[in-house]
């Protein structure tokens, strides 16, 4: 299991939020209350909430953008993942971890696939979760017995609707989908849990067909119906215009499963729940089958931006990089490093306009406040994009007392090493070093011949913890 620690290059530096291990102690944070003022609080408290542009769908009377449920499926789904074997010991260790997130459902692999995953699901069902465990089955009455014995809390059922899986999947017809759902809805019913029925493909299934089993099901009491895109074919658009239609037909809640072929399942899900849709499935990380499903943590990314108070009251954030950290370990992956709130680059600032708004109110270019997730902030600043505000920062940490014009000047020396290759933390605190003494000495610096000889003079003096002659660190 990975150690979840915080960890940038040593080029980078830490101006918020909670030090890794792995940064140097030199790396402190700047304390936000001196980089933003209570006014500019105001406004960053404003621009996480208040979005000009937002649509008018998010004031819709159907919205569920600030009231939804997650249905998490690294356990079902995320078993379809092409690297993925958890054993029994390790769908405990995330069960727990996703139960700590604070994940409303964990979807299980179906008892009926293997007598292992018949163990297991009895295994999970026994450890006493906050969140409901329940499995997915087979709209068949052999899956639904096997099923409601493990003591789960719910039974998702699915069957294929659309004419590709009708034709070359399980071969039935509507009338027998309907019947079979029927029957298995109302044993489920009878043994006091609760039950889902889906429809399979169901954005290439025609819509008559759907509406029609959709409300069969619904007066026969099910617990929620399901919309499927099970090959990642289905735009926005399309998602909120059949939900919608949905909402109108049925009274019960509306779960939703996308597929991210297209790259469409965040953006899927989001408007699913604009739409009135009341339950979003997700998977850590994505897995699943194929491109797999919306990510837990990028969905939470965009309700976070939605809603940051409904999250943040609903979900433990900071227990997101753990959960992510135990699946990847599992399944043999790295985190990418764009991933949302936890990729390596997912706080990182580069470019020297950039690095100097975000020094002054982060709002400017974040949308996500880190230290909500127990991540920190960075700005990179040993390169040729570089600006001097992000190294006068880099400088007042340090404790050197310089001014702007000798920052600047520090900035240009750093940016024509970085012309040649990057420059790690360390050498860009050498340069700044180097510049305050020589200023200090009243040495040129400006001179490229004094200050090669200052600086080879200091990489020559330094170890792991070398102190200068004049007792700088």
């Amino acid at each position: 299991m990975c150690d979840c620690q915080d960890t940038r290059p040593s080029k980078m530096q830490r101006i918020e939020g909670e030090a890794s291990d792995d940064v140097k102690e030199s790396h402190v944070a700047v304390d936000s209350s001196s980089a933003v003022s209570k006014p500019a609080r105001s406004e960053n408290a404003a621009l996480q909430g208040a979005q000009p542009f937002s649509a008018s769908r998010y004031a819709d009377f159907l919205s569920n953008v600030s009231n939804f449920k997650i249905i998490e499926s690294t356990l079902r789904e995320g078993e379809q993942f092409a690297n993925a074997f958890f054993d029994t010991e390790t769908k405990i260790k995330i069960a727990k971890a996703l139960d700590n997130f604070g994940v409303d459902c964990i979807e299980l692999t179906s008892p009926a696939a293997s007598e292992q995953s018949r163990k297991d699901c009895e295994a999970i069902c026994k450890l006493g979760l906050k969140a409901k465990v329940i499995t997915h089955i087979r709209c068949h009455m052999d899956d639904a017995r096997i099923a409601v014995e493990t003591g789960v809390d719910g039974v998702d059922v699915v069957m294929g609707t659309s004419k590709f899986l009708r034709e070359y999947s399980h071969g039935k017809d509507m009338t027998y989908i309907t019947k079979a759902a029927v029957e298995v809805i109302n044993f489920v019913k009878s043994k006091g849990i609760e039950i889902r029925f889906s429809t399979e493909d169901s954005f290439r299934s025609d819509l008559v067909d759907l509406l029609s089993i959709y409300q069969v099901v619904d007066k026969v009491g099910v617990n929620r119906v399901g919309i499927a895109d099970t090959v990642g074919v289905a735009s926005p658009r399309q998602v909120y215009d059949l939900v919608r239609t949905l909402r109108g037909v049925v009274g019960c809640d509306i779960e939703c499963h996308f597929h991210n072929d297209t790259g469409c399942a965040i953006a899927n899900a989001y408007t699913a729940l604009e739409a009135g849709a009341t339950h979003v499935d997700t998977s850590v990380l994505g897995i699943g089958e194929r491109n797999g499903i919306p990510s837990l943590g990028g969905f939470i990314a965009r309700m976070y931006a939605a809603d940051r108070e409904f999250v943040m009251n609903k979900y433990n954030l900071k227990a997101l990089r753990e959960v992510e950290d135990i699946v990847a370990d599992a399944v043999q992956v790295q985190v990418p490093f764009n991933n949302p709130v936890t990729g390596y680059c997912a706080f990182t600032h580069k470019a020297g306009i950039h690095a100097k708004a975000i020094l002054a109110n982060p709002s400017t270019y974040e949308i996500i406040k880190p230290e909500d997730f127990g991540m920190s902030r960075y700005v990179s600043i040993g390169h040729r994009l570089t600006g001097w505000n992000a190294v006068k920062s880099r400088a007042q940490q340090l404790g050197l007392d310089l001014t702007d014009e000798q920052v600047k000047a520090a900035t240009n020396r750093i940016k024509v090493m970085a012309d040649i290759k990057d420059q790690t933390m360390e050498d860009v605190d050498a340069v700044l070093h180097v510049f305050h003494r020589a200023i200090r000495n009243g040495q040129d610096v400006s001179r490229d011949t004094v200050f090669d000889k200052l600086f080879d003079q200091h990489v020559a003096s330094r170890g792991p913890s070398a102190i200068t002659e004049d007792g700088e660190n």
